[in-house]
């Protein structure tokens, strides 16, 4: 009876320790996000961005990029607050981190300044794409990019089957940029998506002529997984400076004619874009990863 008591002791001792080895669960951080409307007074229209506030480092990328995917906006901005009036701001959206997208930086600025307090009427974002200067007037918020002018190019055979329609102008440089004379073209296209994520490029702008604008424009990016974007900064570094030089005037207005709508005030100054425009908060609330 002695011997086969010992021997439970034994067994009852050896199950415990397994248990005592467990690894202990990862911290977990709780952030502030908001969901913002950017270049449009009115919610539900514009282009929408997720902005998160994070402290004192930037997350994981991969922690990042699956917050992105979780958000399920065209794109998500990351905002780390330093000292004194500098920024620093990253964009993710589920299939890559981007050097460049205006609305969500518009989102970031809404942000900053509406929610989160910080004092003044001008800062600077630091990106991995430059330093982004932001300033504002009331409520019209104007970032001061880098001016991307293109070059005229042939058009080709494959862009036009893509767009279903041949431009009147072709332009290369950071993005493509096909020029149509009417904006009822611009209006109407129904581009072909295989056919536009073949081409060698990372976007292509349709723009044309506006009325009550100064021009009208759309951008497809289905290469990065938009297929269309609601309201693009970025693709205004290209369409400005050629807007400027046609048109012989350095302040514009913009209407970008996606479903939902965008409006821009735009200025060509030196090789600088100063793009303004207003955000909407649409709602607000914090994750826990």
């Amino acid at each position: 009876m002695a011997k086969k008591k010992s021997a439970k002791k034994k067994t009852s001792r050896s199950a415990t320790k397994p248990a005592s080895k467990l690894p202990k669960p990862a911290p977990r951080i709780t952030l502030p996000v908001y969901h913002v409307d950017a270049f449009t007074r009115r919610t539900f229209h514009g282009n929408p961005a997720a902005v998160v506030i994070v402290s004192g480092k930037w997350p994981a990328d991969d922690v990042m990029h699956a917050i992105a995917s979780e958000t399920n906006q065209p794109m998500t901005a990351f905002v780390l607050i330093g000292k004194g009036k500098r920024v620093g701001l990253r964009w993710f959206n589920a299939v890559k981190e981007l050097d460049l997208c205006g609305h969500a930086t518009l989102a970031a600025a809404h942000v900053l300044w509406n929610h989160e307090k910080l004092k003044g009427n001008a800062f600077t974002f630091d990106t991995i794409g430059g330093e982004v200067s932001v300033s504002r007037d009331r409520d019209l918020i104007a970032l001061h990019l880098q001016a991307r002018p293109a070059v005229r190019v042939r058009a080709t055979n494959t862009l036009c089957a893509a767009l279903g329609r041949e431009p009147s102008e072709v332009y290369q440089g950071a993005l493509t940029m096909a020029v149509f004379e009417n904006k009822r073209d611009v209006h109407s296209l129904s581009p072909d998506f295989v056919k536009l994520g073949a081409l060698d490029t990372s976007g292509v702008i349709v723009t044309a002529p506006g009325a009550g604008h100064d021009f009208v424009s759309r951008y497809f990016a289905p290469r990065h997984g938009l297929n269309e974007d609601h309201a693009t900064g970025s693709s205004h570094c290209t369409l400005v400076p050629y807007w400027s030089k046609r048109l012989g005037k350095r302040h514009l207005t913009a209407h970008q004619v996606s479903h939902r709508g965008g409006e821009m005030w735009c200025e060509l100054n030196g090789d600088r874009v100063i793009l303004g425009g207003h955000a909407v908060t649409f709602g607000s609330g914090k994750i826990t990863v």
